[in-house]
């Protein structure tokens, strides 16, 4: 199939996962087109470390491939579709894309819940967004240690509470199998997995500065300040072998 292979609507398949040629700004006006339109979408973000994830692991695969948009969260992914001469937008952070469309959604009157993270953080997240954007109704949130039999009470709440929009930061894959299994049963119209961004909106955990994530070496300094990563981050050799490869027609994804 080759690494980058064009499909409908601007998707395209990067080392055999699939992503959106979108950019931020399109991103942003996807959820709230969506919700005019009364029709529920999942976004997730696709980095080198999930492709490989995905590769190793059918399931994960299958929750990406049922997504309604998949944001380019990694330089790895911008690079490899242009390697193969395809002129993708622009990197979309998840960690940004959730804070633009709590935007619109304060600027639109579209209530939002926050599901994942550590209790603190959960509440701290909550907080911020809230001063940050005014307008903005946190109509409920849920730290992220929910039991199993816990799960139809939480569908419940979530449901009650009104919101449009569904944040769920419970880290990857969990949380792409959890939306993958609850969204039929929820009624936000949009819903994203936003991994550790309530961390990052907390104060809990620190992005890169501005220098390091414009010259795409946030990954780096997350490696560095979070050396429990490191694990994690040996899937990003692999992703550059396989993107290579393909390139030079050694191997067939």
């Amino acid at each position: 199939m080759g690494v980058v292979n064009k499909m409908r609507n601007g998707r395209v398949i990067v080392a055999g996962s699939p992503i959106d040629n979108v950019g931020m700004d399109g991103a942003v006006r996807y959820a709230e087109t969506m919700i005019e339109e009364g029709q529920q979408c999942t976004i997730l973000a696709v980095n080198p470390e999930k492709v490989i994830a995905a590769r190793e692991t059918p399931e994960l695969h299958a929750c990406l491939n049922s997504a309604g948009l998949l944001i380019a969260d990694g330089i790895g992914m911008i690079l490899a579709a242009r390697l193969h001469g395809l002129n993708f937008k622009e990197r979309v952070p998840g960690s940004e894309l959730m804070p633009r469309l709590c935007e619109m959604a304060a600027e639109n009157g579209h209530s939002v819940f926050l599901y994942g993270a550590k209790e603190g953080v959960n509440k701290q997240a909550a907080e911020k967004l809230a001063q940050q954007y005014p307008g903005l109704v946190i109509a409920g949130r849920q730290d992220g240690y929910v039991a199993k039999e816990g799960m139809s009470a939480l569908v419940d709440k979530i449901n009650a509470s009104g919101a449009k929009l569904l944040f769920v930061a419970l880290g990857s894959p969990r949380q792409e199998y959890w939306i993958t299994e609850h969204k039929s049963e929820l009624s936000p119209l949009v819903i994203q997995g936003v991994g550790g961004t309530f961390d990052v909106i907390s104060g809990s955990v620190k992005r890169a500065p501005k220098l390091w994530r414009a010259i795409h070496l946030e990954w780096l300094y997350r490696l560095l300040s979070q050396p429990q990563r490191f694990l994690r981050q040996t899937r990003l050799p692999a992703f550059v072998w396989l993107v290579l490869c393909d390139r030079m027609g050694l191997v067939k994804i």
